[in-house]
């Protein structure tokens, strides 16, 4: 049985939307927490007896948390339940006020004045776009907006006699600027989400065109070739095979497409002589070579040489034994490197091949002898044939240094060099 992951993890927390009271803050940790809300409004109350820390808890959550998409509205009877105790919280914060500090109750109410405009005026701008716009809603703003700029200013006086001699313009300018950023936070918060999300959208979008652009230009231009060529099963197995390895690759970052190892050298050999004969080769390595851990112009010949005479018994293998499938199998280890061709074709007996017919141990054990390797062929009419290549990997086992690439060494080279370049 499958078992889904993601089952036991807690919504993403997200504030009320329908459901909220006054800013959906109490109600989103409530379905985050999985706990029933009224609980979590009377821990904000009781944290308002903490110099007026559940206030605080509560704005910033307001700030921080988006809206959720919820529809469900709240009954009458918890709507004046929670109304009452956001006045029990505020009250409980005044009088921990007065206590703690001595501050004089005339001079805390400015401030409670403040933030019951502000909380009106932001509960309105978190309100849909399609709910604006009633004469409603205008009053609530405007007297939000006088609740907060009036308080800011008793503040201001109150709080400093000295302040009220200063110019009357310049105060009522401080006030102003006080009070419009004050009012203008949820603005300033719900552009800032709005960015992130458009962000989003256009990261997702540019990743859909490279999508479509990358179907369009391989995997259906591959498809309508398939169905040209449905009377011939070869040639749609091999137009199948690359495919699937041009969109593996793309897909998941396959290193195979680089020429940046030796696995990778090996697995793009294979995939040009499948595309060249028609054949499907199985590519399996364990471990792998890249250009740091050896790195020189010679140990570049070396294993590209290797990948040539890997090519060679490819080819072979593809031109005589019969068989549309070959193994491959490199492992690399601290000593040596070794690749095992296999086919399973009709073989033949080595011993009984003419002087003039050689060409497969000519070709792989010369480039494995240039290259201080190794090559044996095993193979019996009626068995197939299993090539293995080693190649060394100490420096006392290296070639000889006037030795010059033939031209299929070459070509691996320089294939391979390309590719790292484009990288």
């Amino acid at each position: 049985m499958q078992v889904d992951a993601t089952a036991d993890e807690p919504p993403k927390l997200v504030r009320r939307n329908g459901g909220r009271v006054i800013g959906g803050v109490a109600g989103g940790l409530a379905d985050h927490l999985g706990v029933d809300v009224f609980r979590v409004r009377v821990v904000f109350v009781l944290l308002g007896a903490l110099a007026g820390a559940g206030v605080a808890a509560y704005v910033l959550l307001w700030f921080l948390c988006p809206l959720g998409d919820d529809a469900e509205r709240v009954s009458p009877a918890e709507r004046r339940q929670a109304y009452g105790l956001a006045l029990v919280g505020l009250v409980v914060s005044m009088l921990v006020g007065i206590a703690a500090a001595g501050t004089p109750l005339a001079n805390l109410l400015p401030f409670l004045v403040v933030l019951v405009g502000a909380g009106v005026v932001w509960r309105e701008f978190d309100a849909p776009v399609t709910s604006r716009g009633t004469w409603r809603t205008w009053a609530r703003l405007t007297g939000g907006a006088v609740a907060v700029v009036g308080g800011l200013a008793v503040v201001v006086l109150v709080g400093d006699p000295d302040v009220g001699r200063l110019s009357t313009t310049l105060l009522a300018v401080g006030v102003t600027l006080a009070g419009v950023v004050m009012l203008t936070v949820p603005l300033w918060m719900r552009m800032w989400r709005a960015l992130g999300e458009e962000r989003a959208a256009r990261i997702r979008d540019a990743e859909r065109e490279e999508i479509a652009s990358h179907l369009h230009d391989s995997v259906l231009q591959t498809l309508a070739l398939i169905q040209k060529k449905a009377g011939k099963p070869d040639e749609v197995v091999r137009l199948a095979r690359s495919q699937e390895r041009e969109l593996r690759g793309w897909l998941f970052g396959d290193p195979a497409q680089h020429g940046s190892s030796l696995a990778a050298t090996l697995t793009s050999v294979c995939g040009e002589v499948e595309d060249d004969y028609g054949i499907e080769v199985d590519v399996i390595t364990v471990g792998d070579l890249s250009p740091d851990d050896e790195p020189g112009a010679e140990q570049r010949r070396r294993w590209a040489g290797l990948a040539s005479a890997a090519r060679e018994a490819l080819i072979n293998a593809a031109k005589h034994s019969g068989e549309r499938k070959v193994s491959v199998y490199c492992e690399v280890t601290d000593e040596q490197v070794e690749v095992f061709v296999r086919d399973r074709g009709v073989g033949f007996d080595p011993d009984a091949v003419d002087g003039d017919r050689q060409g497969l141990v000519r070709s792989v054990r010369g480039r494995m002898d240039r290259f201080g390797g190794s090559a044996t062929i095993d193979s019996a009419p009626g068995r197939g044939t299993n090539v293995v290549l080693r190649m060394p990997r100490a420096d006392n086992d290296t070639p000889d240094r006037d030795h010059t690439p033939d031209t299929d060494d070459t070509a691996v080279l320089s294939r391979t060099g390309r590719q790292e370049e484009d990288q």
